[in-house]
C-alpha cells in the first residue's frame, strides 16, 4: 500500500497540544522533530559528550514539526481532509500559539491530492436506503436506494469515513418521516443531506468554518432540495448564547460529527436543542475517549439506545431523559 507523507509545521509549544488533536482524529503514530529536544538535552546531559548522532545534532536547527503517514487510498484521503479542517480551526483559534500550521504532503502537490479522490471515490451503498456519488459517476441505483450525491472538497464529509457512514447508517434507524434535524459541525452537509433524503422535514446546518456553511448548504440544493427546507448558520454554540438562540429549540434528531472534546463541551447544551423525548447521535469518538464521552453525556441526561464500532470509531445514539 502506498502512503502520503505529510509534515504539520508549529511551534515548540504547540506539539503537545495538537498530538493530543492528532489523536482525536485517530491518528496515532507520527515523528516529532523539534529543535528545543535539542537544546533539553544539551542543558540535562549530565556527563561531556565527544558525539552526538547525526540524527539528534539534525535537531538543533529544523523547524518544529511533525511528520505522519496517511495511506494514500480513500480512507486516508477522507482523514486528509478531516485534518486540514482541524489544523484551519486551530489556526483561526489562535495563530500565534500554533503557528503556520501549513501542510506540506510528501511530493505530492497541494492542486494533485484532491485529484486522487477519482480513482477511489466511487458509488458505494449505505445501510438499506441510500447510495453516495460522487458527480462523476453515474449510477443506477436498486433496491429503491436513493442517491446521495457529494463531491470531495475542503469540508470534510464524503461519507467514505467510518464517523460519517455510521451516522448515515443510524439516521435510517431513527427517521421515520417529518422529523427536524439540527446538523451540528455539518462540514460538507452530507448528514443532513441523508436526513432529507430519509424522510426529515427540514435541517438546521451549524459549522465553525464559512466555507462549510457554504459548501454544506450548495450541496442540500444540489441534491435536489429546495432552500426552504434547510437553514445553515456560521459560529461556534459552545460560545455563542444568541447562535444558540437563532438556532432555538424542538428539534426531533441532532447529529454531531465532530471529536470528543468538542462534544463533552457541548453535552450540557444538547438537550435545549431537542424534544422532550429527541434523539442524539454523536460520532468522530475513538475508542479511548467513548467512556469519558459517555460518562459526560449522561451526566447531562441522555441514555444510550443505540451504538456503532468501526475500526476503533464510535457512533452512539442516546435519547434525552426529562
Amino acid at each position: 500500500m502506498d502512503f502520503l507523507e505529510i509534515d504539520i509545521y508549529t511551534e515548540s509549544a504547540a506539539v503537545d497540544v495538537l498530538v493530543m488533536q492528532l489523536s482525536e482524529l485517530g491518528i496515532t503514530g507520527f515523528v516529532i522533530h523539534d529543535s528545543a529536544d535539542f537544546d533539553e538535552f544539551m542543558e540535562n546531559k549530565e556527563s561531556n559528550w565527544d558525539y552526538v548522532d547525526d540524527e539528534l545534532m539534525g535537531l538543533k536547527t529544523v523547524p518544529t514539526h511533525i511528520t505522519l503517514y496517511l495511506a494514500n487510498d480513500a480512507q486516508g484521503l477522507e482523514t486528509l481532509a478531516e485534518l486540514k479542517g482541524a489544523l484551519a480551526e486551530m489556526r483561526e483559534r489562535d495563530a500565534a500559539f500554533y503557528g503556520s500550521l501549513d501542510i506540506h504532503i510528501g511530493n505530492v502537490r497541494e492542486e494533485d491530492w484532491a485529484n486522487n479522490w477519482k480513482q477511489y471515490y466511487k458509488p458505494f451503498n449505505v445501510g438499506s436506503k441510500l447510495i453516495v456519488k460522487p458527480s462523476w459517476e453515474d449510477v443506477t441505483p436498486a433496491d429503491g436506494r436513493k442517491i446521495l450525491e457529494i463531491d470531495p472538497a475542503s469540508s470534510f464529509g464524503t461519507g467514505q469515513h467510518h464517523t460519517t457512514k455510521m451516522v448515515m447508517e443510524l439516521l435510517e434507524t431513527v427517521i421515520n418521516g417529518g422529523e427536524k434535524l439540527l446538523d451540528l459541525g455539518c462540514g460538507s452537509g452530507i448528514l443532513s443531506i441523508a436526513g432529507l433524503l430519509l424522510g426529515a422535514d427540514n435541517v438546521t446546518m451549524v459549522d465553525v468554518f464559512e466555507n462549510a456553511v457554504n459548501t454544506a448548504s450548495e450541496n442540500v440544493v444540489k441534491n435536489g432540495f429546495s432552500e426552504s427546507v434547510y437553514r445553515a448558520f456560521r459560529g461556534n454554540i459552545i460560545e455563542d448564547a444568541a447562535l444558540r438562540g437563532t438556532i432555538s429549540s424542538g428539534y426531533d434528531i441532532i447529529t454531531a460529527n465532530i471529536v470528543a472534546d468538542v462534544i463533552i463541551a457541548m453535552s450540557p447544551l444538547f438537550g435545549g436543542f431537542l424534544k422532550a423525548d429527541g434523539t442524539l447521535i454523536v460520532s468522530g469518538i475513538i475508542d479511548e475517549r467513548a467512556d469519558e464521552v459517555l460518562n459526560a453525556l449522561q451526566s447531562s441526561g441522555f441514555t444510550v439506545q443505540n451504538r456503532k464500532n468501526a475500526e476503533g470509531w464510535n457512533a452512539i445514539v442516546l435519547r434525552a431523559v426529562r
